[in-house]
Formats: structure tokens, C-alpha cells, sequence
């Protein structure tokens, strides 16, 4: 039986996609290469270029492709649910990636590598979530926890829930971080009056909260860098 000469060219063209990416970089290629590069990983055969040209443009960009929602990338003709579990997969552990990296700086307040966890974590969730990120002595991360999970534009959040966590955690310092799904990062009165109330019972315990962060798709607000915590 004669070889099927279109499978052969899907073949070369796999190989020719990964040399180019081996040899050149990330930037090398456009970003529909990109996300066919990461179809080829779990579609082992055929042309995935239709597939992945489809993805762009329902959701825009590699990035609206990630924070997609698995039954919405499933909705694309030949991607299929192994590939759009998968494409979650690859957001959790960047995810993952960028809290290990806060963790090793030797000490944190509000650095960049954090800046980039909360805004990977939280950045694109709809509904609000509050958490806080546990500090040692020596300001290093001890652990992140979201403490309060609301509806959109909502989060009920209780001092003592987040003071008996630090306890338990042994902790010295606080961050607090909270999203708006509105991309609005300015502080509400509620928002402002949560962060006085969490850290005046802070510190008769003598745990210092360095700040509460809130986070927007695209941008942050610090309080402690607007003035708004002492």
C-alpha cells in the first residue's frame, strides 16, 4: 500500500515546527505557531494549523486561548476535551511556576515575581476571591491560601478567619490580595475599611500586614504604595 503523502507532510512539517522553535525561540514564531506547536504535543497526527488558527480567533490571543474555559475550548471544531484540559493544565502550572519563583526570593513585600503570581492566579477570575499570602520572620512566603471565595463584585471576608489562619500558620506578616473582575482596581469603602479592621486586630498579635493588593486584569493597586496603609 502506497504511503499516504499528506500524512508524510504533516510529518515534516511537525518536525520542521519544533526545529524552528529548538533552534530560534519562542519568538520566532507567530502565534498561531505557537499554540499548533503545543496541539502537535496532544493531537499526535494531521495538520492541527486549522485547529489552532480556530482558537485564536474565537478568543483572541495565547492568552484569552489559557483563560478560556474548558467547555468553551471544547466548543472548537477537532480540539476535543483531552486538549482543552490540557491548555488549563499549562495555565495552573505557569500558576505554579510564579509562586515557586516568589518563594525563593529571600525576602518578599511586594515584588515583582509576586505582582506576577496574583495577576496569574487571580487576574482573569470571574467572580471575586480574597486571599492572603503568610510570611515568616524573615518576610519569605510560608503559604498562600484564598480565604473567601463571592459572586462577582462580592467577597464576605472575616478578620478572624484570616488572623486564626495565620496563627495556625505561624506567621509574622501578611499580604492581603483580592481581585475585581471589573479590571476596576481602585478600593472600595468596604475594601478600605476590611484592611483597617484586619490590621489594627493584626496588631495586638503582634502580625504586621504589609499590604493588600488588589488585582485587575491589566494592573494592581497597593495600598501601601498609594498611601493607604501606614
Amino acid at each position: 500500500m502506497d504511503a499516504d503523502p499528506g500524512r508524510d507532510d504533516n510529518r515534516e512539517h511537525r518536525k520542521r515546527l519544533r526545529h524552528k522553535f529548538l533552534t530560534a525561540g519562542m519568538g520566532a514564531l507567530h502565534d498561531y505557531e505557537v499554540v499548533e506547536l503545543f496541539l502537535t504535543c496532544v493531537i499526535p497526527r494531521g495538520d492541527v494549523k486549522p485547529q489552532a488558527k480556530a482558537l485564536l480567533r474565537e478568543f483572541g490571543s495565547l492568552k484569552g486561548i489559557v483563560d478560556a474555559e474548558i467547555g468553551d475550548l471544547e466548543k472548537i471544531r477537532g480540539v476535543g476535551k483531552e486538549s482543552a484540559i490540557v491548555i488549563k493544565f499549562i495555565k495552573e502550572i505557569a500558576v505554579l511556576y510564579l509562586m515557586q519563583r516568589a518563594k525563593e526570593k529571600p525576602q518578599v513585600t511586594c515584588t515583582t515575581e509576586l505582582l506576577d503570581f496574583c495577576r496569574a492566579a487571580m487576574g482573569t477570575k470571574k467572580d471575586e476571591e480574597f486571599c492572603v499570602i503568610y510570611l515568616d520572620a524573615q518576610n519569605q512566603i510560608l503559604d498562600f491560601e484564598t480565604v473567601q471565595k463571592g459572586i462577582a463584585n462580592q467577597a464576605v471576608v472575616y478578620p478572624r478567619q484570616v488572623l486564626e489562619s495565620a496563627l495556625k500558620k505561624k506567621a509574622s506578616a501578611l499580604i492581603l490580595a483580592h481581585n475585581h473582575p471589573s479590571g476596576h482596581v481602585r478600593p472600595s469603602d468596604a475594601d478600605i475599611r476590611l484592611t483597617k479592621t484586619i490590621q489594627e486586630t493584626a496588631k495586638a498579635l503582634d502580625i504586621l500586614i504589609h499590604d493588600h493588593i488588589i488585582i485587575g486584569e491589566n494592573r494592581f493597586f497597593s495600598f501601601r504604595e498609594e498611601g493607604l496603609m501606614p
